[in-house]
């Protein structure tokens, strides 16, 4: 479902990303760590074709990012680390409003389905996104790329400032996006939720992947050891 060849990024004369090889099958979560700078983010925004690499290739469902950059898009969905929503909107109305943005038209039924697959309590959906946490805005952003049928998640810092209790509810919410067949590349620092919802860890040094492992080898404990190693 996502596959990089030899993927190149220079800046001048700084190697952003070197010689990237990855796959992702249908299904899996792969977790990418690493520092600030690793790579990670470089990565995921070749993948959306919001930046071009200076050589290799990247593909989605077997579609060139490269050759055919607006056709990847149906096929992926994007969660930044802080989720750009409407604030003045209500959180159906916000998921109304990206769903008919990508092709589709749902009814309100239809639409608090959704938000209620992703966790999100039915009291919170007529409420305004200017009041949500950033636990719940995920949720909303989760139920548009659920609303579109993306078949590959791109997550970029997913954890990044959430409670414990908000960060078990999206482990068990991209758990379940693995169950139901779609893939997942998650970029993060935080090691633990990495060990516990990946199917997958790699570790991205200074624009390469150095480790490329399955995340049953390890506990968390290990991987985390592994990690500081590595880096």
């Amino acid at each position: 479902m996502l596959k990089t060849i030899n993927l190149h990024k220079k800046y001048n004369d700084f190697t952003a990303l070197h010689s990237l090889n990855l796959e992702v099958k249908k299904g899996e979560i792969f977790a990418l760590l690493g520092q600030n700078g690793a790579g990670k983010s470089t990565t995921i925004n070749i993948l959306l074709g919001l930046i071009k690499a200076t050589s290799g290739d990247a593909f989605i469902n077997d579609i060139s990012v490269k050759e055919q950059p607006q056709k990847i898009k149906k096929h992926l969905a994007y969660i930044p680390e802080t989720v750009l929503l409407y604030p003045h909107l209500t959180g159906i109305e916000n998921l109304d409003f990206f769903s008919k943005i990508a092709g589709f038209n749902y009814q309100k039924e239809e639409l608090s389905a959704l938000l209620q697959r992703t966790g999100l309590q039915e009291a919170a959906h007529q409420k305004a996104l200017g009041g949500y946490s950033k636990g719940m805005r995920q949720k909303v952003g989760i139920a548009i790329a659920l609303a579109k049928d993306a078949k590959v998640l791109l997550l970029d810092e997913p954890t990044s400032g959430l409670d414990p209790i908000a960060t078990a509810e999206f482990t068990e919410i991209v758990r379940q996006l693995g169950k139901e067949g779609r893939t997942v590349l998650m970029a993060t620092h935080d090691i633990f939720n990495a060990a516990s919802v990946a199917t997958n860890i790699g570790i991205m040094k200074q624009g390469e992947l150095v480790q490329n492992l399955p995340s049953k080898a390890f506990t968390a404990q290990e991987l985390q050891e592994l990690y500081l190693k590595t880096i």
